[in-house]
């Protein structure tokens, strides 16, 4: 019944009562999660993605309204199993919406192409005042099936990004200008008339700075056998232009049984920082928070 009167609310655009107190029914199938001055905007309707993600009201994440410019995603890896574009059961048609006391739960459609069925959870993470993101990916094929998990956060070029890494192990070599200061890369951002993706094996984190603020993704640190072949633990991407980049982060590559499932989980934070300049400072905070 609970389900249904939250269906009936959604197709008639009126906003339900809030089902869980740190969770708020904006109406048109979009949930807001609120952790103290941070706020993270979810559209269910829409392929479950992260619209907006604000400390106070300043937003971070790419509000480009173009197709693939906006948001955050989630896709399954390696992306040679399914090309371009984006599989539309992941990443452009309806989830489903569950109830829960804590969690803002949300179900893919199986993909015809691949049989996976992709699942979300948003929680508060009241202890580091962030938000907690666990994707699954269960098998629904009636054969065994390999595949990782790959979030993808849109971001404005604007900024500075930095993670732990060597900078002789982002590949490709010269592709874009990190540079290695304080024992971790970091790259500010800038504008060529070509796409860029660059991979990395780093440790675990991944941080990005612009207007005033830093956010901070963790995930589970892989060894460089353990991503799907052909990706990496972390990947940028840098649009043609300066239109917006992709923060990427991927899971292990891993073999599941017909119904079987694996989950992964980041873990998202969003600090305000006051100057932004690469510094020792800025990455002993990142690493505090990537904790």
């Amino acid at each position: 019944m609970k389900k249904f009167l939250l269906c009936l609310a959604m197709l008639c655009g009126v906003a339900a009562t809030s089902f869980a107190g740190d969770i708020r029914d904006l109406g048109d199938s979009k949930y807001e999660l609120r952790a103290g001055d941070l706020t993270l905007v979810v559209d269910a309707a829409h392929g479950g993605k992260v619209l907006s993600f604000k400390y106070k009201d300043v937003e971070t994440i790419s509000q480009s309204r173009f197709p693939e410019s906006f948001g955050s995603t989630f896709w399954t890896s390696p992306q040679k199993e399914w090309n371009w574009p984006p599989v539309p059961e992941y990443d452009k048609q309806p989830y489903t919406v569950e109830e829960s006391s804590s969690v803002l739960r949300i179900t893919s459609n199986v993909s015809e192409k691949l049989k996976f069925r992709i699942g979300k959870e948003f929680a508060v993470n009241r202890k580091g005042n962030a938000f907690t993101v666990t994707y699954s990916i269960t098998n629904m094929d009636n054969k065994e099936r390999k595949v990782a998990p790959w979030e993808i956060t849109r971001v404005p070029n604007e900024g500075f990004i930095f993670f732990d890494a060597k900078a002789e192990d982002i590949t490709p070599a010269n592709l874009m200008p990190f540079k290695p200061e304080f024992g971790a890369v970091w790259y500010a951002t800038d504008a060529t008339n070509e796409n860029r993706k660059i991979n990395a094996d780093g440790k675990g984190w991944l941080a990005y700075c612009n207007n005033g603020l830093m956010m901070v993704k963790k995930f589970a640190d892989l060894d460089k056998s353990q991503p799907a072949p052909g990706e990496a633990e972390i990947q940028v991407y840098v649009n043609r232009g300066k239109t917006y980049i992709e923060l990427e982060s991927q899971g292990t590559y891993q073999t599941l049984q017909p119904g079987e499932s694996l989950t992964w989980t980041v873990n998202w934070t969003l600090a305000p920082v006051g100057d932004l300049q690469p510094s020792k400072k800025l990455l002993k905070l990142a690493r505090k928070l990537a904790k």
